[in-house]
């Protein structure tokens, strides 16, 4: 145990965020650079160690979270890389993007401020880096074993690591024009600058991995040739079917998808646009959705310079507190306040479009919307109380319906789908077709980023195993496995 009166001696401290006035003028990470290292180390010590440490429970890839608590406290950073790293490929996607379900699930959290766990996360990876303590892990030996990964997200670079390391060659396929996937163009560069994903490429290339960019498996590459070029397939191609709002005037100009939206604006910073071909400039911007790619899609106007941004939802405003439905160590649903809400715009609740109006050129111009309420477990429209609002760019980001159909992908293989429309597999990962393995959203349906990389980790050991007869990858978890936030 770090330090036995830690949790009484300290009180919870966060990463300290840059004023808001400074970050808008730029498209830098929120936090303050260096702020956390002088208070980490007492951060640490707040971690109890607890016997039955819950945090596991609600870390899907069973991080070993009091262990590396206490290598932080005694500043011993390269040990704390090393046990971060022994179940995590990519410390610094998750230490910056996931919603710490972790924090959650701490034993402290029960009546004080939860441990500060994603900060130390975030904290030992960064010092690991700057001491060279990341370096690649180059198999011993070869297999002669080849895998094609379809995607270079989390879960298809988690995937591809753990099959390189395990001395396979593996190539990674990737249909846009540089790897990362949503890591690239669906993350803001404000919320995780893309160093972080280049540096892991180039270790990644260093242990032996071979990417290939703009291919389109299903399209350019049929799926079936893959599989005749390759020993197994790893398909790790998300949950990319954006779910659409069918009301009168979606076909309005101006009317888009917050991963048509998204990505361009991350061009920019790449240095393909000067400006973003749909900007937010000057304009009243509305965004369709309360969850963390509506709270992207408000940063990135704000950064445009937007005239107004205003978020809708339609579900109810959450609470602050836990809802006795949602006791500890679930993961709650709670009123969240991101760094782009601090930034400034308006958040509606309980609200549902109901249509677009235009002007003569075809260009959305208002938002109509109406109140709505549950009646009888429905959400229902509250009569009388119709209303509308400027919107001259209106982002749709309700989430995802599923994998992409339409490259074919799916159909080519031959895949089996679930009830819910994922590809189905078992428990080793492997669909109904031999040599051929599902991670991710891709599988699991849209979920967290922690979970796409626990799931390549997974689907890495069951290819392993298809190819080998046998692992010393890490054992999976089942894909019907829940955590408790889920």
């Amino acid at each position: 145990m770090a330090d036995p009166k830690g949790f009484l001696n300290h009180g919870r401290e966060v990463a300290k965020s840059r004023p808001v006035d400074v970050r808008l003028k730029d498209w830098n990470e929120v936090y303050v650079p260096g702020s956390l290292l002088p208070i980490i180390s007492k951060q640490a010590s707040r971690c109890m160690d607890c016997g039955i440490p819950f945090c596991h429970n609600g870390c899907p890839l069973g991080n070993l979270i009091p262990e590396w608590n206490d290598y932080a406290y005694r500043e011993d950073w390269a040990a704390a890389s090393e046990r971060l790293h022994a179940t995590n490929n990519f410390p610094e996607f998750t230490g910056r993007l996931c919603p710490a379900p972790c924090e959650s699930a701490c034993v402290l959290g029960i009546n004080q401020p939860a441990v500060t766990i994603k900060n130390v996360e975030v904290s030992i990876i960064d010092k690991a880096w700057d001491s060279g303590d990341v370096e690649p892990q180059i198999p011993e030996r070869l297999s002669g074993k080849t895998v094609a990964v379809i995607g270079s997200g989390p879960a298809g670079l988690a995937a591809a690591q753990q099959l390189t390391r395990a001395g396979h060659t593996v190539a990674v396929y990737e249909r846009a024009d540089r790897i990362g996937g949503l890591l690239r163009y669906g993350i803001p560069e404000f919320k995780m600058e893309k160093r972080h994903i280049n540096r892991r490429i180039e270790q990644m290339r260093a242990e032996g991995t071979r990417f290939r960019t703009g291919i389109e498996i299903g399209r350019d590459l049929k799926a079936t040739d893959l599989k005749k070029r390759y020993d197994a397939v790893v398909i790790a191609a998300g949950a990319t079917t954006a779910r659409d709002l069918p009301v009168p005037g979606r076909e309005l100009k101006g009317v888009y998808q917050a991963m048509e939206y998204l990505p361009l604006a991350n061009k920019v910073q790449e240095g393909d646009y000067v400006t973003s071909p749909i900007s937010a400039e000057g304009k009243h911007v509305v965004v369709i959705g309360g969850g963390d790619t509506g709270a992207d899609c408000v940063g990135t106007a704000h950064r445009q310079g937007a005239a107004s941004v205003t978020q809708l939802e339609i579900m109810p405003r959450p609470g602050e507190d836990r809802a006795p439905h949602q006791p500890w160590p679930t993961f709650p649903m709670l009123y969240k306040v991101t760094s782009a809400h601090e930034e400034g715009g308006e958040r509606v609740y309980s609200v549902s479009t109901t249509h677009f109006e235009g002007d003569e050129d075809g260009n959305v111009q208002w938002l109509h919307l109406t109140e709505v309420e549950f009646i009888d477990g429905k959400l229902t429209p509250k009569p009388g109380t119709e209303r509308k609002i400027p919107a001259q760019l209106v982002t749709l980001a309700m989430g995802f319906t599923g994998t992409d159909r339409e490259n074919g992908v799916v159909e080519q293989f031959g895949l089996d789908l679930d009830e819910r429309g994922n590809i189905a597999r078992d428990a080793d990962f492997q669909t109904n077709v031999p040599g051929v393995f599902v991670a991710g959203d891709a599988g699991r349906g849209q979920s967290l980023i922690v979970w796409a990389i626990a799931e390549g980790r997974s689907a890495a050991r069951g290819c392993d195993r298809f190819l080998t007869g046998a692992s010393e990858l890490p054992a999976p978890i089942k894909p019907t496995d829940r955590s408790l936030m889920v």
